[in-house]
């Protein structure tokens, strides 16, 4: 029976010694990956929710969506379609027919435009300037026969046919944009890497060639906010936001235009009267009431400087609290404070 319960604490005490060389490798391997300082420990990892991005991927699917209804649309006629295909046939009649990409050229420059305009969160450079590039991709390949066309104007043998591509595939295209668009943002996804430490709270982002990392002592955080939008309350992420007295977290925004300076007809000149001085002045400041410009502060949600969008952020809220907690100075305070009492009590 003595064997027995031997065996068993031995055994007991091999999980325990593998246990903890798997959480010192653990603790390693974070310290490396997010920089820690010497006895600095990592107490929770996150990073954003699979559908942290969902507004980039529905994007995606748009514009392949796009590419699928043009390529249909070349194959349907205007009897036998409804719908987004007859929308299709349409522009394609109004921008030059089957032979020339306008019509699709149009739709997607209306994409580009309108994500640009509501400016959310695929409404950056990058995602734009590929817009930019799936939009003129069609233009481009047909270029030589434009170039052919517009030579055989002037010459007896006309330039062309330098580019080896007929027309434009929507369906191969589509798939192959759409799809490096889709691997891209995965990886874009996955560059974001948070940590909250014994000391610090840590924002990590790695993205091809950029790299970007914060360390936010807890002294110096002013405030923990969290922000819910409805597909996250529906699916489970919210978006957890540290200010600081510093100003991060926080960006400024110019509403409205200053430009009354720059109306003609508004600058004084030497010769003026006084007449047309006072008429100046009195324009000037009804263009700059109507064009006031001020700058407000807000708070933007920025995956690099805050917890994105990550799953059981409660846990994370409650341990960025309770170490701001710890590290405020009311509670420096207070403890020494106990400590003076201890020591009067002690004598």
């Amino acid at each position: 029976m003595s064997e027995e319960s031997d065996a068993a604490d031995d055994a007991k005490s091999e999980v325990q010694t593998t246990d903890e060389a798997k959480k010192e490798a653990e603790q390693a391997r974070l310290a490396k990956t997010f920089r820690l300082i010497s006895g600095e420990e990592v107490l929770l990892t996150k990073r954003p929710s699979a559908f942290a991005f969902l507004g980039m991927y529905l994007l995606g699917i748009l514009v392949l969506g796009v590419h699928f209804i043009f390529d249909n649309a070349h194959q349907l006629s205007s009897d036998d379609s409804s719908g987004f295909m007859k929308i299709a046939l349409t522009i394609i009649d109004i921008t030059g027919g089957e032979q020339w990409p306008f019509g699709f050229v149009f739709v997607m420059l209306f994409i580009t435009w309108m994500n640009r305009l509501v400016n959310v969160s695929t409404s950056g450079r990058w995602v734009t300037i590929g817009l930019l590039i799936i939009t003129l991709t069609p233009i481009l390949i047909q270029l030589d026969d434009i170039l052919f066309w517009v030579t055989d104007l002037f010459m007896d043998e006309p330039i062309g046919d330098f580019i080896p591509l007929d027309n434009y595939n929507y369906v191969i295209f589509g798939l192959g944009y759409v799809g490096i668009y889709m691997a891209l943002t995965f990886y874009y996804q996955r560059s974001f890497h948070y940590a909250v430490t014994s000391d610090a709270v840590i924002f990590e982002h790695s993205f091809l060639l950029s790299r970007s990392h914060r360390r936010i002592l807890f002294d110096r955080i002013s405030e923990v906010m969290v922000e819910r939008s409805p597909v996250g309350t529906l699916l489970g992420f919210a978006t957890v936001t540290i200010l600081t007295d510093s100003g991060v977290g926080i960006v400024e925004e110019n509403t409205g235009s200053a430009i009354a300076g720059a109306i003609p007809g508004t600058t004084e000149k030497e010769g003026d009267s006084t007449a047309e001085k006072a008429g100046k002045g009195i324009l000037r400041s009804v263009i700059g009431l109507l064009t006031y410009q001020r700058t407000i502060r807000v708070v933007r949600p920025d995956p690099k400087h805050c917890m994105y969008n990550i799953r059981n952020w409660e846990s994370a809220k409650a341990l960025l609290n309770e170490k701001h907690k710890d590290h405020s100075q009311s509670n420096l305070l207070r403890d020494l404070k106990d400590t003076i009492v201890a020591a009067g009590e002690e004598d």
